[in-house]
């Protein structure tokens, strides 16, 4: 299995990657949400660019990435998991549902740490709102999550499987739910129910910092309902509002270049939050 997984998994990701991407695109050019007003070929270099940049990074770091990690856990008896001796679908469910509430958690921690917001902010510095947009984030944010996914995998120790198959869905929703598409307005209130729409996350994509502070889940809807941090909608609707953040607004800030740089320029204030803040 731990051969099978790793012979596999560029293979596995690599598809799912392309073909998510392939259909967002034509459904973008199909039924659009919001008119497209920059060129997709500077903002696409720029997106496209910071995940191959991503992805060389972190297999030049990492000998494992989480899901052999996950199998060597399983071979040794390593994580929560393991040591309690719970296996198929039990631990399968769990795993898939820690490690989006993992995920979750961190992209709170990513808005509430400024030194952390200095990294994020470049995924919300686009200026438009698109599937590549889902995939645009700076190489050290990812080594950041991968170095997080690796302390949950031996603590937790989640089948190598579950987290398989937890990086395709959590890559293929980011796609998703950051996609330029219409949805019919009673579709979009019962999916938002089971997952994350891109009505939904949008919101999390306002210039307005109550609205870019909301709205923190990629797969699943519940822990934003659970946890106090969802908002319905934005307050200028899906076609007025202002997508980005008030800095890096003009275009050139979309080339990858300028990407990269992004957390070495201005403050960090203004976005990042504090409770004591939202409860004044």
């Amino acid at each position: 299995m731990h051969d099978a997984l790793m012979t596999h998994e560029p293979l596995v990701r690599g598809l799912a990657f392309a073909g998510v991407l392939a259909v967002m695109v034509w459904w973008e050019g199909a039924a659009p949400r919001r008119p497209r007003t920059i060129g997709r070929a500077l903002r696409w270099t720029g997106n496209l660019g910071v995940v191959v940049l991503s992805t060389l990074v972190l297999r030049a770091l990492f000998p494992l990435l989480a899901v052999g990690l996950a199998a060597l856990a399983q071979e040794r008896g390593w994580g929560l998991l393991n040591v309690l001796g719970i296996s198929g679908w039990p631990a399968f469910v769990a795993s898939l549902l820690a490690l989006d509430l993992t995920i979750y958690l961190q992209h709170v921690m990513f808005h509430a740490v400024p030194a952390l917001w200095r990294l994020h902010r470049m995924h919300h510095a686009d200026l438009e709102f698109d599937a590549t947009t889902g995939v645009r984030f700076h190489p050290i944010e990812i080594v950041l999550s991968m170095g997080l996914k690796l302390g949950f995998v031996l603590a937790f120790g989640p089948p190598a499987v579950a987290v398989l198959v937890f990086e395709v869905v959590l890559n293929a929703t980011a796609m998703f739910n950051h996609g330029n598409v219409r949805l019919p307005l009673h579709v979009d209130r019962v999916l938002r129910l089971l997952v994350v729409t891109p009505d939904m996350h949008r919101v999390h994509h306002s210039i307005r910092p109550d609205e870019t502070n909301s709205n923190f889940g990629f797969n699943v809807p519940w822990w934003d309902r659970l946890l106090g941090t969802y908002r319905a909608q934005p307050a200028d609707g899906h076609e007025g509002m202002t997508i980005g953040i008030e800095q890096f607004r003009t275009e050139r800030e979309l080339r990858l270049d300028r990407m990269l740089l992004q957390p070495l320029h201005g403050p960090a204030s203004g976005y990042p939050f504090d409770r004591r803040d939202d409860a004044a």
